[in-house]
């Protein structure tokens, strides 16, 4: 029987450990992937440090791609977007699996939906294996949106698809249009990187990128970001600093990567009337926010939450790249020097760089997964 590596994740602290188990038989609407590439995302490492607790233990990653290397029984013969699906082909998939007559799919949230499956978040089982990045194979579960890729784009960068790209295409989607629009992003890592590149592609006016670091927002302005506002510990406000670079600049949208308390409240402060703000980096424990109900009301802004993305903001992401991943940079931000054997190194390394994502090269296992002509 066709065995896999993978890498499991046990608790902080303690080391990862390399097994191998069998390849389950598929079941009903199930594919086998062979992967080819994971990155760690920002949650990965917050997992892996402790920062944040998931279910152990659990092979961790989940911005990943592949290529299909054996169909299930009554496996979808399309993705998502009309394409049939064959052995070989690569694919991206979402992060997670949901019922889609759940009520939460059928009102777009389908990453709430009861009985969730979520890849590089569940428990290893004897039962339930291959759901991860860290792994050479990975098995799709029954209703995974899944989008064939066909365009040349480099590997690494297909990794980041879904998760970082579907999740800032899902917040520019919450955000509503942003052509002709002044937009501040707090916090300019991966996903803010990415945002500045989406809302310059989108025809956003005036893009500011925020953030502490001065490489983050230099690489901010390479992705698009007009301006960049350095956040300076004992220094003013993020309301007040754009107030005093950007005197009557009236900030119609703002997307907070950073997920920090003082720097989101700030955002949501500096509104102008009829301004949105969409939180999305606040994944951790924290303070609550102090807000003011009467600013909230009488500047009419709206605020909005998200956590993972549905399968349009996927498709969404999947088209963007196909567009767009000669005109940024995208490949200097991942790091791409480990592969699976050199995990451990991995996560040390992203932990410990400040580089926006780390790769980790899979080698396809056999030779089922080889590129298509």
């Amino acid at each position: 029987m066709k065995t896999g590596k993978l890498v499991v994740f046990h608790a902080a602290g303690q080391p990862l450990t390399h097994e191998t188990v069998l390849v389950p038989a598929l079941r009903e609407g199930e594919i086998l992937v062979g992967n080819e590439y994971a990155t760690l995302c920002r949650s990965d490492l917050n997992t892996y440090s402790g920062k944040r607790v998931e279910k152990a233990p659990t092979i961790l990653g989940h911005e990943i791609v592949g290529r299909i290397a054996a169909l299930g029984p009554g496996a979808p013969s399309q993705d998502v977007r009309g394409a049939p699906l064959r052995v070989g082909d690569r694919v991206t998939w979402a992060i997670y699996a949901a019922d889609p007559e759940s009520p939460q799919s059928r009102r777009g949230i389908p990453q709430k939906a009861p009985n969730l499956f979520k890849y590089g978040h569940e428990r290893v089982t004897p039962e339930s294996t291959l759901h991860g990045g860290l792994a050479e194979y990975c098995v799709l579960r029954r209703h995974t949106p899944i989008i064939r890729i066909d365009a040349p784009i480099p590997t690494p960068l297909l990794a980041l698809i879904n998760c970082s790209v579907a999740t800032v295409a899902g917040s520019l989607r919450l955000a509503g249009s942003v052509g002709e629009a002044t937009v501040v992003i707090a916090g300019v890592g991966m996903l803010g990187v990415i945002a500045c590149a989406m809302c310059r592609g989108a025809g956003a006016e005036r893009i500011i990128a925020v953030d502490v670091n001065d490489d983050r927002l230099a690489t901010a302005a390479q992705f698009g970001a007009d301006d960049g506002v350095k956040l300076v510990p004992g220094g003013p406000d993020l309301k007040d600093a754009l107030a005093a670079r950007f005197p009557g600049q009236s900030v119609s949208v703002g997307l907070d990567y950073s997920g920090v308390p003082d720097t989101m409240e700030a955002l949501i402060g500096a509104l102008g009337v009829g301004g949105i703000a969409v939180l999305v980096g606040a994944t951790f424990p924290q303070r609550a926010l102090q807000l003011s109900a009467e600013q909230l009301i009488r500047h009419l802004h709206t605020l909005k939450g998200l956590h993972n993305y549905n399968a349009q903001d996927l498709v969404a992401a999947v088209e963007f790249m196909e567009n767009n991943w000669r005109r940024f940079p995208f490949e200097r931000l991942v790091h791409d020097q480990f592969d699976l054997d050199a995990a451990e190194a991995a996560f040390q390394y992203g932990l410990h760089s400040g580089a926006h994502r780390v790769g980790i090269r899979i080698s396809p296992p056999h030779s089922d997964s080889s590129p298509r002509a």
